[in-house]
């Protein structure tokens, strides 16, 4: 099977930093790497493969009917290696990197790498799939719990934007500026910014990326996002039922909508006079499934563990910012000017920053006291509660946020908006653009 490195440019993932882990680990188990379609999964792992081993066997289940045949005899992995090495026309060995991408288009396949770690943990595998989220939750569909490891690859944070642009300078000075609460020179802030509203026109889909970077022309950027939702929407009538697809589609149309309000908290009034949870819950769990969107739920209480406190109220966001913008059909220039205005702005900016949170592997929530005050995200990182307040300009009134710091008698707080750097009675002042550098400390230090 023939794979094509599609993008021109280079465009390092920071996940290649977890596959190399994955790699170097004595006791690894095949890889199992989730994700939604179009993130970058494929060209991240054949790159990973062809700078990290000695070869690299890939094969497509979705595009390639006789490869099932493969795994339709008995599952033992030196009859499936032999097979593989027929199909591959090359001898495929223990230093091979094996990748099967778009597993879930062969269960027995996956099926496969229980008896892989048991029978022949010497091969490397890595196993990936758009669909896969939905595919295990499937009657009749057995995942090798257990016998795999996992690993969930998201479009580019604004970090991962940065060094494609050849921004590694700024990128260092930034997450220097944020460990020392340091304001950046006032020329470089306003640059970081205005790249900071590129990045919400292209968002993180590595093929808007890279067409950005190799054109520098925004038309050219929303037709690669148009493409991308075209290929969504074609994955909901290929992978649902005809009464599901409907539902998944109307609810994934209602999302701008959804968001383009003061309160932005999901209503399922919204996609239609007669939807309902009960009609149309289907639509939005196959979608989270799928990683097209995330869910930021309600905490009725800023206290730890914030999951006990989770209310049934939740927000939904697009999977990528630039997918939002394209969506709503939202003009370019007055999101490069800074001129978008409304409820529009605010959608967008969180959205973006719930995008890099997200990224981060962080659980987020939102807290709102009887409607009067709204935290837009409360976080648990290092066994503390930080409430985030997020601010699409430089008004950094913080009512809302004063109420939930003294309420709960919270230490620390965070404030995302345009202004610099900065910390000021307990409040650490963070740029839009250093959204990424909002993460769990290691070592919980």
């Amino acid at each position: 099977m023939l794979f094509v490195l599609r993008y021109t440019v280079y465009m390092e993932r920071l996940i290649e930093k977890d596959l190399i882990a994955w790699k170097n680990n004595p006791a690894k188990m095949p890889l199992v790497l989730f994700g939604a379609r179009q993130v970058g999964k494929t060209h991240t792992v054949l790159a990973f493969g062809k700078s990290n081993y000695k070869d690299v066997a890939a094969f497509n289940f979705e595009s390639s009917k006789n490869l099932r045949a493969v795994f339709e005899g008995d599952l033992n992995p030196n009859r499936i290696i032999s097979a593989l090495s027929n199909n591959a026309l090359k001898e495929i060995k223990p230093d091979t990197l094996i990748f099967f991408d778009e597993i879930q288009a062969c269960p027995k396949a996956l099926t496969s790498l229980k008896y892989f770690t048991e029978q022949a943990p010497e091969y490397n595998i890595i196993a990936a799939g758009s669909l896969l989220g939905v595919a295990v939750n499937r009657e009749g569909f057995s995942f090798p719990v257990g016998k795999v490891n996992r690993l969930t690859m998201y479009s580019m944070n604004f970090e991962e934007f940065l060094a494609a642009l050849g921004e590694r300078p700024l990128l260092e000075a930034i997450k220097e500026s944020f460990a020392t609460d340091t304001p950046l020179a006032e020329n470089v802030h306003f640059h970081a910014l205005t790249l900071y509203h590129i990045y919400l026109v292209t968002g993180g889909m590595p093929r808007a990326v890279a067409e950005y970077v190799a054109k520098k022309d925004y038309d050219y950027v929303r037709m690669v996002q148009r493409e991308i939702l075209a290929d969504y929407y074609a994955d909901m009538t290929k992978y649902a039922s005809p009464s599901e697809s409907e539902k998944i589609r109307a609810v994934y149309e209602s999302l701008p909508a959804q968001l383009a309000r003061e309160n932005r908290k999901f209503q399922y009034s919204l996609i239609g006079s007669h939807a309902r949870a009960v009609t149309h819950e289907i639509g939005l769990r196959w979608l989270k499934d799928v990683g097209l969107i995330y869910q930021c739920f309600k905490a009725k209480e800023g206290k730890i563990p914030l999951k006990s406190y989770s209310d049934l109220s939740y927000k939904v966001y697009f999977n990528d910012v630039g997918l939002l913008g394209c969506s709503a059909d939202t003009p370019p220039v007055p999101i490069l000017s800074g001129a978008l205005g409304g409820e529009a702005k605010g959608a967008m900016t969180e959205n973006y920053i719930e995008q890099q949170l997200v990224f981060n592997g962080l659980n987020l929530f939102y807290w709102e006291s009887a409607g009067v005050a709204e935290v837009d995200f409360v976080l648990q990182l290092n066994d503390a509660v930080v409430p985030i307040e997020a601010k699409s300009s430089d008004n950094t009134k913080a009512k809302s946020l004063k109420l939930f710091v003294d309420k709960y008698g919270i230490a620390k707080s965070v404030r995302i908006s345009s202004k610099n750097f900065g910390f000021e009675n307990g409040i650490k002042s963070v740029p839009l653009y250093a959204a990424f550098c909002i993460k769990e400390s290691r070592g919980g230090k």
